[in-house]
């Protein structure tokens, strides 16, 4: 089992998102269960799960002061993000295949965004 612990290691967060335009053969997206094992096995997966539908969002403000909360997301689109994976790879180009073989990169669409590095 090969595992991510060198310094070169970059973390992802990595969105799971719907998509208006779905792969019109969606039988070769692979069983997720099976991608959660291997990416876990491969250390490459660190943290994971799916979220709550957008009605159950609510949206945190602060304007001149005063604490603004409101009920649903903040915005309103068709694509949501319905779940989330932090990954460890060793660059951008390892992110993308762990993102490509993920099955709503057929079903939906997959974001992948590097963590900053807030020392630099």
């Amino acid at each position: 089992m090969e595992s991510h612990t060198e310094e070169y290691d970059m973390k992802y967060m990595m969105f799971v998102c719907t998509d208006t335009e779905p792969d019109a053969d969606p039988s070769a997206a692979p069983d997720i269960h099976q991608w959660v094992a291997e990416r876990d096995a491969r250390g490459q997966r660190l943290q994971g799960d799916a979220l709550a539908p957008p009605a159950a969002a609510t949206t945190v403000r602060v304007r001149a002061g005063e604490l603004l909360v409101s009920d649903g997301p903040f915005a309103e689109t068709k694509e949501v993000i319905v779940g989330f994976d932090l990954l460890e790879c060793a660059d951008l180009d390892e992110a993308i295949e762990v993102a490509r073989s993920h099955p709503m990169a057929y079903a939906g669409r997959i974001e992948l965004r590097p963590f900053m590095d807030l020392d630099a």
